[in-house]
């Protein structure tokens, strides 16, 4: 199988946030788009994700997607070292139910700008990143487009079987 060259890295601060961040990985292989995806802390690894960041535009990477909970720096430090777009997704850990990971990531002092997403919304950080790309790619575009009609029928068709169906078998099949 030959394999895509990366457009955008994720990048994670540690093993734990994989669970979550498998899941931006999953939405950019339904898009058919290239990624690398890393373990990299910014606190126990400080010099990697510096030399990381300020290599990254010359890897072709277009636009970074960092996850992280607890003081979640990493987002912010990665932004730090390069001028590509940078998308912080905020880890729910178990202190603060990830609310200590969102206002350190959105929390940005002004010239290090970092788009967040909600807690553990990294499927929809790895769509920002995908529509960030098709700002420049058409193609990209038009998969995108198909892609949201696809999510607006699956309401649909849910509005039809609850409509048919009723409210309490409709919750009954979704406990299956």
């Amino acid at each position: 199988m030959k394999k895509i060259k990366a457009l955008i890295s994720i990048i994670m601060g540690s093993d734990s946030d994989l669970p979550i961040m498998q899941e931006t990985a999953q939405i950019l292989e339904k898009f058919a788009v290239g990624y690398e995806l890393e373990i990299i802390s910014a606190h126990r690894t400080p010099h990697k994700i510096a030399e990381f960041a300020a290599t990254a535009r010359a890897r072709g990477i277009k636009v970074i997607v960092t996850g992280a909970g607890g003081a979640a720096h990493l987002a912010g430090v990665t932004a730090a070292f390069t001028t590509l777009p940078v998308i912080g997704v905020p880890i729910k850990a178990k202190t603060l139910e990830g609310f200590d990971s969102l206002c350190s990531i959105v929390q940005m002092p002004p010239g290090v700008p970092v788009a967040t997403v909600g807690i553990n919304g990294a499927k929809n950080a790895g769509l920002l990143a995908l529509q960030i790309l098709a700002v420049s790619d058409e193609e990209l575009t038009k998969k995108l487009e198909k892609y949201k009609e696809q999510i607006a029928d699956e309401v649909k068709n849910k509005n039809e079987k609850l409509a048919k169906i009723g409210y309490q078998k409709y919750l009954k099949d979704l406990q299956k």
